[in-house]
């Protein structure tokens, strides 16, 4: 009898970098998914954008755009509402960067360590940890996972930046260097976690980073 393929929840923060996930990270972690022979599963929050942001000249157009219509572009429609997440249904939970995860999934990006996290996402973080199964954040996702976990002394990495790791220290988390591709492991709250863009990257930096971190998740979930 075959062996299921491991189920990593991918949870989307819109689409695009200023204002949603971003789209190299989100999709480079669902081909890495794909290509170790396991299922991506994706999730978003059924709420509105933070705002959005006109990616050719950097400003806000003053539309309303809702996060779960905007990430089901990058799953291809194949998406569901965060708010039905059932840590049993998964092996393992993935948060891709972008400003979407600073802005939408939690407030990081406007009110620093003082931020809120979207209560959905709260409740796939802990369901997960009272799972005992691995979770990774790329880019400045994090620093959600400090924010939650801080108080438990969560080590992990958001790059080189000094000023973003004070941040997530100040909150009880401890940070480790990194440089492009690198992972930190936290193995005791079986969390990984990879700089990506949050570091003058290219693409296929990216891809080692995205596929660094699902490699140990699935090491992990296995």
């Amino acid at each position: 009898m075959s062996k299921k393929p491991v189920r990593i929840a991918v949870i989307l923060s819109g689409c695009g970098v200023y204002d949603g996930a971003e789209i190299h990270e989100a999709v480079l972690t669902l081909l890495a998914i794909d290509r170790a022979g396991a299922e991506a599963v994706c999730f978003a929050p059924d709420v509105p954008q933070a705002h959005v942001i006109d990616h050719r000249t950097g400003t806000e157009t003053g539309e309303t755009r809702n996060v779960l219509t905007e990430a089901a572009r990058i799953a291809r429609g194949k998406i569901a509402d965060l708010a039905t997440f059932d840590a049993a249904d998964v092996d393992a939970l993935i948060l891709p960067g972008g400003f979407g995860a600073a802005k939408n999934l939690s407030s990081f990006a406007f009110d620093g360590p003082g931020c809120t996290v979207n209560a959905d996402v709260e409740k796939a973080i802990a369901a997960m940890r009272a799972a005992d199964k691995p979770i990774g954040a790329l880019c400045i996702a994090p620093a959600i996972l400090a924010k939650l976990l801080g108080g438990q002394g969560i080590t992990l990495t958001i790059g080189s930046d000094a000023g973003t790791a004070e941040a997530l220290e100040s909150l009880g988390a401890h940070h480790t260097v990194t440089t492009h591709g690198e992972i930190v492991v936290d193995r005791g709250l079986k969390v990984v976690t990879s700089p990506c863009y949050m570091l003058d990257a290219g693409i296929a930096q990216i891809a080692d980073g995205a596929a660094n971190t699902v490699n140990a998740l699935i090491e992990m979930a296995g």
